[in-house]
C-alpha cells in the first residue's frame, strides 16, 4: 500500500500534458516594434525631403572628410593630454597632502561646473586678458615673453579648451578606478618592500583599468560628439562645415543627415575599440572570456564547411 501511494502521484504526473506558456502581450510588443520599424524604413527610401542623391554627393566629399580629419585630431588631442593631466589630478585627490587635495578638488570643480563652451570661448579671448605670456621670476622681471595670439592660436585654444574640461572628468574616472582595487593589495606589496611608484604600476593600474574603461570609454565618444561645440570658434570641424555647406546651398536635411552618418560610424569605431581593451584587461579576471563577434563568424563558417564536407562525403 505504501510504494502504491507514492507511486500513484508519479503516475499521474508524468500523464499530464506540457503546454508551453503563451505570450501575447509580448508578441503584440513585437508586431509592433516590427511595423514601427518597417513604417521607419519605408518613410527613409521613400520621402523625398531626405534627398539622398545630395547625401551620396556629400558623403565622401573633399571638404567633409577633411573635417572629419579634424574631428578626430581634437579627439585625439584632447583625449591623450585629457587623461594624462586627469591621472595627475586623480593621484593628487588620492595623496596625504592637503594642499594637493585641495588644488586637485578645485580644479575638478571649477571644470566640471563651467559649460565647455563657456571654457572654449574664454580661451579662444584670451587674449584680451593677457596681451603677452612670458617666462620670467614670480612676481619679478620677465626675460621673455611672446603675443598671445601667436602662441596659442585658434586650434590651439581649442585644444587647451577641451583638454582642461576633459581632464576634470577623466581624473573623477581614474580616481574611481583606483579606489575599486582591494586596498590589501597594495599593503602586501608594501610589506614586500615594492616601491611605492612601481606599485601603482604594476599592480594598482592594471587592475583599476577594469573599472577605468567601461566609463573613460563612453567619455571619449562624449567627447567625439562634444566637439561640434567648436564651431563658435569657425574651426572647420564636421559639425561647422555642415553648417557651411548647407548655409550656402539650403540643403539643411541631408547635410545633417551627412554629419550624422559619420558621427555614427566614427562612435561604432570607438565601441569597437573599446570592446576589445577592455577584454583585453579582463584576462586577469576572465581566463576564458566569451568568444568575439569575429569568432563567432569564423566558427559558424566553419562549422557550415564541415557540415557541408560531411554531407557531400555521405552521398559519395
Amino acid at each position: 500500500m505504501i510504494s502504491d501511494t507514492l507511486t500513484e502521484p508519479t503516475t499521474r504526473t508524468a500523464d499530464l500534458k506540457v503546454v508551453p506558456a503563451r505570450h501575447y502581450a509580448r508578441w503584440a510588443a513585437a508586431v509592433a516594434v516590427i511595423v514601427l520599424v518597417a513604417q521607419f524604413t519605408h518613410g527613409l527610401a521613400t520621402n523625398p525631403v531626405w534627398e539622398w542623391h545630395v547625401f551620396r554627393a556629400y558623403i565622401f566629399s573633399e571638404t567633409i572628410v577633411q573635417a572629419v580629419w579634424v574631428t578626430l585630431q581634437l579627439t585625439a588631442y584632447a583625449t591623450v593630454l585629457g587623461f594624462l593631466i586627469g591621472t595627475v589630478i586623480a593621484f593628487m585627490r588620492l595623496s596625504r597632502s592637503p594642499v594637493l587635495q585641495t588644488v586637485a578638488w578645485t580644479y575638478i570643480w571649477i571644470f566640471r561646473s563651467i559649460p565647455m563652451i563657456v571654457q572654449l570661448v574664454f580661451w579662444f579671448n584670451l587674449s584680451a586678458l593677457y596681451e603677452e605670456l612670458g617666462v620670467g621670476i614670480p612676481f619679478g622681471p620677465v626675460f621673455w615673453s611672446v603675443d598671445s595670439n601667436s602662441l596659442i592660436g585658434t586650434i590651439g585654444a581649442a585644444v587647451i579648451g577641451l583638454t582642461l574640461h576633459q581632464a576634470a572628468y577623466a581624473a573623477e574616472i581614474v580616481r574611481g578606478g583606483v579606489i575599486a582595487v582591494d586596498h590589501g593589495q597594495l599593503e602586501a606589496a608594501a610589506a614586500l618592500g615594492i616601491p611605492r611608484l612601481r606599485q601603482i604600476r604594476r599592480i594598482v593600474l592594471p587592475q583599476a583599468m577594469r573599472a577605468i574603461l567601461p566609463t573613460a570609454g563612453n567619455e571619449i565618444i562624449g567627447l567625439l560628439k562634444g566637439t561640434s561645440v567648436v564651431y563658435v570658434m569657425s574651426i572647420g570641424e564636421l559639425f561647422y562645415q555642415v553648417q557651411v555647406i548647407y548655409g550656402r546651398n539650403g540643403r539643411v536635411i541631408p547635410l545633417l543627415l551627412v554629419a550624422t552618418a559619420w558621427y555614427v560610424v566614427l562612435t561604432s569605431l570607438l565601441s569597437i575599440a573599446q570592446y576589445y581593451v577592455e577584454r583585453h584587461f579582463a584576462r586577469g579576471a576572465n581566463r576564458t572570456p566569451p568568444p568575439t563577434p569575429l569568432q563567432r563568424v569564423r566558427r559558424f563558417v566553419e562549422s557550415q564547411r564541415l557540415l557541408a564536407t560531411r554531407q557531400l562525403t555521405e552521398k559519395t
